[in-house]
């Protein structure tokens, strides 16, 4: 599993955050845990394989939007008793 973070410049608002998440899950199906934070310019998202981040810049940009950088990387599950060993 991935986690891929997006710095997205642009977002004010609540609404432009749902506009983030839908362009992601339009763009990357296979999303999952999908979010975004206007306060952080940030979203992030889950995956079983590594994300376009080319494609998801392209359909961000045409939204009114800037993808600053985005960044995949290895993401494992915490268990509600991972400290149980």
């Amino acid at each position: 599993m991935l986690k891929t973070t997006l710095k997205i410049k642009g977002m004010s608002c609540g609404m432009c955050e749902a506009h983030i998440c839908d362009i992601i899950r339009k763009t990357v199906p296979e999303a999952k845990k999908v979010s975004a934070s206007y306060k952080k310019g940030e979203a992030v998202f889950q995956t079983e394989k590594e994300a376009k981040l080319e494609s998801l810049k392209e359909a961000i940009a045409e939204m009114g939007y800037i993808m600053v950088s985005g960044e995949s990387v290895p993401f494992e599950k915490k268990s509600l008793f991972g400290w149980v060993r």
